[in-house]
């Protein structure tokens, strides 16, 4: 079901809403201007991809959590085009593990979440209310070829939003691409205009099961000045 439209401000009310905005990212850059090196590595430098997982419940509380954290980042048009399934029950688990090659099976079913982070490629049609002071929609409208690249690309940025929250709030993640879309697509979203992207676990990880970090490019490899 659609969002209802927002009516889009303007005169005083948009100039009061553009102060508050410039004023909330001054305050903030006033409080924090960098994060500590601890919290860098909790969210990337000293992270890592997590295989097997503790028999620890994640509290609903602290997923919906972490989809405020993703949804605050940015999309083109704030398109917001990542949709997120939360596989918990042992009947859900078994449906995803039709799609799963077999070394990712356990993976996922030892985990206590498993998400399905999807994109709607029809998600032009929620800019009425995502989107409310130009009516974006004829981007989009009977242009599938463009809507679903926009929804992969800005879907995709949703789901690393999403590991990152999720590592900002204590829990580790094991992002997973062995597997089948179509099958995917098929036992959950047929009949819809959503497709999947990557599949993720959540929880507390078993860190035992960890081998070495592999490396990295360097800069001079992976970056040019131009």
């Amino acid at each position: 079901m659609n969002m209802i439209a927002s009516k889009a401000p303007s005169g005083e009310a948009l100039a009061k809403l553009r102060a508050e905005a410039q004023a909330t990212i001054r305050d903030l850059r006033d409080r924090i201007e960098t994060l500590d090196n601890d919290s860098i590595d909790l969210i990337l430098r000293s992270a890592r991809s997590h295989y097997a997982w503790q028999d620890k419940s994640v509290p609903r509380e602290l997923l919906e959590i972490i989809y405020d954290i993703t949804a605050a980042g940015p999309t083109s048009m704030n398109s917001c085009p990542a949709r997120f399934f939360f596989v918990e029950t042992a009947e859900a688990k078994q449906r995803l593990a039709k799609s799963l090659k077999d070394k990712n099976i356990d993976k996922m079913m030892s985990a206590p979440v498993s998400v399905i982070i999807a994109h709607d490629v029809e998600f032009w049609k929620e800019l009425p209310y995502l989107f409310p002071h130009e009516d974006r929609r004829p981007h989009f409208m009977h242009k599938p070829e463009h809507s679903e690249v926009t929804a992969f690309r800005n879907g995709t940025l949703q789901g690393a939003y999403f590991m990152i929250a999720a590592r900002a709030v204590g829990l580790d993640v094991g992002a997973m691409s062995g597997f089948s879309n179509a099958i995917v697509d098929e036992e959950f979203f047929s009949g819809t205009s959503l497709k999947s992207n990557f599949l993720c676990n959540l929880g507390y990880a078993d860190e035992t099961a960890l081998f070495q970090k592999l490396p990295r490019l360097p800069f001079d490899t992976a970056c040019k000045f131009l």
